[in-house]
């Protein structure tokens, strides 16, 4: 079997209930679903490390979004992979990689998830011990869903970042 809309949305039904599974349910669920695709299937690796990341083992997805990636995700699952990719990296104490990733895919065409890797990067960044460009990241993100002060908020990021360039 390939991975087809059916197969698609038996697993967005076990994500919508994942709060109704114990992380060991989860996963065997998970696993029973990526087992009805060819072996190195891409889909069924990110789920496969989506299932182990969402359940506290970041350890274990770490690998999985690598070869995920590698295999060919198609863009619906790409930038979801990144993103979780940095953030078990994030978790494992890579937040230098997490930053190189997320600001990587800044640079790529811009998405509904673009909020989402400003979120993960501010998080990363901190990590790294660069909070003022942490804080500069996530105002503007900030910014651009307030409805009034967008532009003094905008400055004020820009002048984190630009203050804490001053102070090297």
């Amino acid at each position: 079997m390939t991975e087809t809309a059916e197969w698609n949305t038996r697993v967005a039904a076990v994500w919508n209930a994942v709060d109704d599974f114990s992380d060991e349910d989860l996963r065997r669920r998970i696993v029973e679903l990526v087992t009805e695709l060819p072996a190195g299937n891409a889909a069924g690796l990110y789920e496969l490390a989506s299932a182990w990341d969402s359940t506290g083992h970041s350890d274990v997805a770490v690998p999985i979004y690598r070869q995920a990636l590698a295999a060919g995700l198609k863009p619906d699952r790409r930038r979801q992979a990144v993103i979780q990719l940095a953030s078990s990296l994030r978790n494992l104490g890579e937040a230098t990689e997490a930053v190189e990733l997320l600001t990587a895919e800044l640079d790529r065409e811009s998405d509904e998830l673009d909020d989402g890797i400003r979120a993960f990067l501010a998080l990363a960044l901190v990590d790294a011990g660069r909070e003022r460009e942490a804080a500069s990241i996530a105002l503007t993100a900030l910014a651009g869903h307030m409805t009034r002060y967008q532009r003094s908020v905008r400055n004020y990021a820009r002048l984190l970042i630009e203050e804490d360039k001053e102070n090297e």
